[in-house]
This record gives C-alpha cells, sequence and structure tokens, in this order.
C-alpha cells in the first residue's frame, strides 16, 4: 500500500514531467506516457493519480495561481492597488508567454468561468478581485459594482489579449500596462465621463 508522503511525491514527480514535456513538445504533442516515462513511473500510477492529461495541466495551472502569498503580503502592507494589478498582469504575461501551451488552457478554459471565484482554492480570479477590493477601499476603483463582476471583465480582456500574444502577436509590457490602463480608466473620454458625473448628480 502506497504511503501519503510517497503519494505526493509521485504527484510532484508526474507534474513536474509533465511541465518539462509541455514546455519541450507542447500539450497537444505530449501523450501520457511520455510523462510517466520523463517521471520514472508507470502509465497505470499516473492515471491512478490523474484522471487525464487535461487533469494534470488544469493542477499544474492550480499549481501556479496558489503563489500568491508575495502578492497577499503586499495587499496587506496596503499597497496601491493599481500598482499591484499592474505587477500581477506582468508577471502572469511573463508566465504565459514563457508556458505558452498551459496558458492556452487557463486563458479558454473549457467550462464558461463564473462571477464568483472557484470554492476552496486559491485562483487569479480570486487574487484579481481581492485587488480590486482594496483599491475600492483605497478609493482607486469604483464602487458601484462588485469586484469579482469587474474581475470577471478584466480578466475577458486580459485573457483575449494574451491569446492574439500567444497565437503570434507580440505584447510587451507597455502594451500590458495600456490594457489595464483603459480597462480601469474607461473607453470614454475623461471630459465626457466628467460631464455625466456633473449631470447625473
Amino acid at each position: 500500500m502506497t504511503t501519503p508522503k510517497r503519494t505526493e511525491r509521485s504527484r510532484i514527480l508526474i507534474l513536474d514531467a509533465a511541465h518539462a514535456a509541455f514546455g519541450e513538445k507542447g500539450f497537444a504533442a505530449t501523450s501520457v506516457e511520455e510523462i510517466a516515462r520523463r517521471a520514472g513511473l508507470t502509465r497505470k500510477t499516473v492515471y491512478n493519480l490523474f484522471a487525464s492529461k487535461d487533469d494534470i495541466a488544469l493542477q499544474l495551472i492550480a499549481r501556479v495561481e496558489a503563489n500568491d502569498a508575495p502578492y497577499r503580503d503586499r495587499m496587506a502592507d496596503g499597497e496601491d492597488a493599481l500598482r499591484l494589478l499592474e505587477d500581477v498582469f506582468l508577471d502572469s504575461a511573463a508566465w504565459c508567454l514563457a508556458n505558452p501551451s498551459l496558458a492556452k488552457l487557463a486563458l479558454a478554459p473549457a467550462e464558461r468561468p463564473s462571477f464568483e471565484p472557484p470554492p476552496g482554492r486559491p485562483s487569479f480570479q480570486r487574487l484579481v478581485g481581492d485587488i480590486l477590493m482594496l483599491g475600492q477601499r483605497q478609493g482607486v476603483i469604483r464602487k458601484d459594482d462588485a469586484p469579482n463582476f469587474m474581475a470577471l471583465i478584466l480578466l475577458g480582456i486580459y485573457g483575449q489579449a494574451m491569446l492574439s500574444a500567444l497565437a503570434g502577436g507580440q505584447l510587451n509590457k507597455d502594451e500590458i500596462k495600456h490594457i489595464i490602463r483603459i480597462v480601469v480608466e474607461g473607453i470614454g473620454e475623461p471630459s465626457l465621463r466628467r460631464g455625466v458625473v456633473s449631470r447625473s448628480s
């Protein structure tokens, strides 16, 4: 009978092997047999621990999303939410460009995202929503919409931009900042936005 420690070691070996294989060959060209071979395990062991190759990929994405402690520490220190949001998206873009196979799965999930982040685990959607909530408290993000709703809109725009970049376009640091600025500030002329505010107040 396998012990929990041995099972966890096998899971880590499989995830690490899959990450390397996806990086070298791409998701579609990587087989479960290839992952098992690289991990030094049998195909049966892989299937005992993961339902499918897709499941392995989703666990790799979840492992990345779980590494949000540095951002959470900065939030706890009360750092400027807009600066933090920019850094989160710049770091995410760097990861996407370095891991295109996984990024495509993360940016275009099979299941339609909901307004609420996935329960019971860290997620990129939850992190962005929490940063927007911090921005609302700081007075730099509008307070008349729910943070989770705004996070979904922001992530949708960001996801489409990244998918375009992964399809062959380029997306540099300044362009990512530009996307964030447009989403945060809106697309209306500043003078028109002030006029709308003054007429409605």
